[in-house]
């Protein structure tokens, strides 16, 4: 009697690491590649079997959907595995936010592969909802789908030895677990220090000088192409010239981006711009299952069957996707099942009134966060504020609004700042979603408008609101106000139409609420705002939003 996931398929096989491409028949028995024929050379009339797709760095929890939603999209686009990093809830719950993922994530048979979070909180500057520390790291390293740690963020804390961070960093290695980076920018004698501490890789490069030193200090680069970071056209020179040192994810991804594509649709980016097919399939498909150890298929007699059928090898759109020989994806159809979560929060925040806002005027130049469009970095502006009754107002002229950051896990006043690049005319846009603690973040031309905003995210306990015409537009966010409870189909349908009134509204940035998510996210630079204050994340310390002294006189020379 044959097993629900045997099978066999004649097919174009390619080769990745020989560089060949022929006709195969393949068979599988109860999940494992039991034989495989070769037959011919390649057939053109034939469709293609590769290993399957590989996201080597991505927060689950960015996407809006649970574990088990996320591969129902995912696999569609021919993915069977992520190197996933679940710091996100892990801000918000702690280990048993870690653990809730990992439950979910076994009620699928896509192989997610998690990551110890290693910076939890990010940083002393903000309020998180929990602390992790070495001993709940070794807990978690006890459970078979922690793989790794987690990117170690707090690069200023590795460079000065901070002993809580050589501690983790010291457990990992004795447990033989890959450390993930997370330093952008960082290069120099800084850069070597870093990787001597036995990270790993990085994820962070924009610019692709930065991406070759790292490389030569024996780090692998990650290209990122995610909803609000995209470094593809800035690396993928790399693909062809390091094809064992590089590859691909999408570390954070909104729902219908990831609806419209996934690693395959960067692998046909690749494809398009002249790389070798088998630098790029090796980057996309093999290159994971190396550094990390994983136990994924690679199309070998005894490997687990974990493969994609292709119409092609230019765009790379499946026909099928297989996992542990069981078909999960078929015509752009998921076949696994959808499962209905239980939801878990942490959210005590209180109500805001429009005076919780209000800005002294400090008579001279302020501080003004710049938003960049598709970048987590940001810059710092020196400007003339807009003053009306002895109190600064938003600037919707010059693109100047109010940014507001609320903490969620204790009734506290907000932390307010001046934020340009949104692009509003009107109304406000407000998350739960900000990372990496994950209090509320608002954006808005007007105090009453925000306050709305902020105070509907407080009624749901968690989501994304756009207030467009006074009108609320919400996707709620049951599960630790990161992520939805419904179908991943709705929730990116939901999302897309959130995305588009704020383009209405004036927002000219590719994912308005993906940046908004990262204005408090302190370990990029340049200015940030956290619940504690505005942030200079270049001099990691705190900073005012009246600019003095003698900084104000050369700026204004």
């Amino acid at each position: 009697m044959s097993h629900p996931y045997d099978g066999s398929i004649t097919a174009n096989i390619v080769r990745i690491t020989s560089k060949r491409i022929v006709v195969a028949e393949i068979q599988w028995r109860d999940g494992v590649i039991s034989a495989l024929s070769e037959l011919r050379g390649e057939d053109a009339r034939l469709p293609y079997l590769i290993p399957g797709f590989i996201d080597a760095h991505v927060h689950i929890e960015s996407s809006m959907l649970t574990p088990s939603e996320f591969a129902r999209l995912a696999v569609r686009h021919g993915t069977v595995a992520t190197v996933s990093d679940p710091h996100e809830i892990a801000n918000v719950l702690g280990v048993p936010g870690v653990q809730y993922m990992l439950d979910n994530a076994n009620q699928t048979p896509f192989k997610f592969f998690f990551g110890a979070p290693s910076c939890v909180p990010a940083t002393p500057f903000e309020t998180a909802g929990a602390r992790i520390d070495c001993d709940q790291l070794q807990s978690l390293y006890q459970t078979q789908q922690i793989r790794y740690l987690s990117e170690m963020m707090n690069y200023p804390g590795v460079l000065a030895s901070d002993p809580d961070i050589l501690a983790k960093l010291d457990l990992a290695r004795r447990q033989g677990f890959r450390i993930d980076g997370h330093a952008p920018g960082l290069v120099g004698k800084g850069l070597a220090r870093y990787a001597e501490a036995g990270i790993s890789s990085d994820h962070e490069c924009t610019e692709l000088t930065e991406a070759e030193e790292k490389l030569a200090c024996g780090m692998a680069i990650l290209i990122r192409e995610g909803s609000a970071a995209r470094n593809f056209d800035a690396l993928h020179s790399l693909i062809s010239r390091f094809p064992n040192k590089v590859m691909f994810c999408s570390d954070d991804k909104h729902p219908d981006d990831l609806l419209a594509g996934h690693i395959n649709s960067l692998a046909a980016r690749a494809i398009a711009k002249g790389h070798d097919l088998f630098a790029v399939l090796q980057c996309a498909c093999l290159n994971p299952i190396d550094h990390y150890g994983l136990p994924v298929g690679r199309l070998r007699v005894g490997d687990s069957m974990d493969a994609v059928l292709l119409e092609n090898l230019q765009t790379l759109q499946p026909i099928n996707t297989w996992i542990a020989g069981q078909l999960v994806a078929s015509h752009g159809r998921s076949l696994l099942p959808s499962i209905k979560p239980q939801a878990l929060n942490h959210f005590l925040a209180r109500k805001v009134v429009p005076t919780d806002l209000e800005i002294a005027d400090p008579g001279g130049l302020v501080r003004v966060i710049k938003a960049l469009d598709d970048q987590l970095f940001t810059q710092q502006l020196l400007v003339e504020p807009n003053v009306c009754g002895g109190k600064v107002v938003a600037d919707i002229k010059r693109d100047i609004l109010w940014l507001v950051v609320v903490n969620r896990y204790q009734p506290c006043p907000p932390a307010v700042a001046l934020i340009q690049g949104f692009g509003l005319r009107q109304g406000a846009l407000a998350s739960s979603v900000a990372h990496d603690s994950h209090n509320i973040i608002a954006v808005g031309c007007d105090a009453e408008t925000l306050c709305l905003a902020v105070n509907s995210i407080v009624d749901s306990q968690g989501g994304i609101i756009s207030v467009c015409d006074g009108k609320i537009h919400s996707l709620p966010l049951p599960i630790a106000g990161l992520m939805s409870d419904a179908d991943g189909d709705w929730v990116a349908a939901r999302y897309a139409a959130l995305d588009s009134v704020a383009k209405r509204m004036g927002s000219t940035l590719s994912a308005p609420f993906m940046t908004l998510s990262f204005m408090a996210l302190l370990v990029i630079p340049e200015l940030k705002l956290s619940d504690q204050g505005l942030f200079d994340s270049r001099r990691f310390q705190f900073t005012s939003l009246a600019v003095q002294g003698d900084q104000a006189k050369d700026s204004a020379n």
